[in-house]
């Protein structure tokens, strides 16, 4: 589905991103992992568009059609194609309701004229009985929720959440996972995290990425998360 071959990407003189490969194959649940600083949100924005990159390659290809440059589609049109975003900060609008959020979000992603699908609410029930309220009116929760439901309302084939746990409460992060697991394993969606909290890393993904200094230094099966590999990538070097 998405292929990522020697991905560079740079902050002004600061190289980021070191030759990052990753293969996201369909139906797949992989969580690109690492401590704080170490390029997940870099690598999430490079996929969806919101940094260039400064050489390498990434094709997405779906089954029966030809393979796609990605890097020459604006991050709207990689929305368009399938790639559903929820990124740390939310981008919730709001001034606006709930349903003029999901009306937005549905036109930026499907042809002109495409009605909304009323099944959205059946993933967020709680949803649909505040649908006429402001964004701002919605507890945390509920805005992460809002935030789940724009970038699953264009019907993703690829879906990337940024730091997903990140604010939540453990009831909440718990309800996130069986969503996350529903999503992969009831609908077969293709989903990439940018997660560090290894105990919903193991509950919904089956493959990660490791990064480090923006470095793959270990991918592979969620199995191979290991106690030597997590000491040696995934401890502060103030605790080592």
């Amino acid at each position: 589905m998405l292929s990522l071959r020697s991905v560079n990407q740079y902050y002004g003189n600061q190289h980021t991103l070191w030759n990052v490969d990753l293969e996201l194959t369909p139906g797949s649940c992989t969580s690109v992992i690492g401590l704080p600083g170490m390029g997940k949100t870099t690598l999430v924005n490079c996929i969806t568009g919101y940094l260039p990159i400064e050489s390498g390659s990434m094709i997405w290809q779906e089954a029966g059609a030809p393979p796609r440059d990605l890097l020459t589609l604006q991050a709207e049109h990689r929305s368009a194609i399938g790639i559903g975003y929820v990124p740390q900060d939310r981008r919730i609008f709001s001034q606006l309701t709930i349903e003029e959020n999901l009306q937005i979000a549905m036109r930026a992603g499907s042809e002109p004229g495409s009605a909304m699908r009323r099944d959205i609410y059946d993933l967020f029930p709680e949803l649909y009985g505040m649908r006429q309220l402001r964004a701002a009116q919605l507890s945390e929760d509920n805005q992460h929720q809002l935030a789940m439901a724009r970038a699953l309302v264009i019907q993703p084939r690829l879906l990337i959440l940024d730091e997903p746990t990140r604010g939540l409460g453990q009831a909440f992060i718990h309800k996130l996972g069986n969503l996350i697991v529903r999503l992969n394993q009831e609908f077969g969606m293709t989903i990439l995290l940018a997660e560090q909290h290894l105990s919903f890393i193991r509950r919904v993904a089956d493959r990660f990425c490791l990064l480090h200094r923006g470095r793959s230094v270990a991918q592979g099966d969620v199995k191979q998360l290991d106690d030597p590999l997590l000491s040696q990538w995934m401890t502060p070097v103030s605790e080592r």
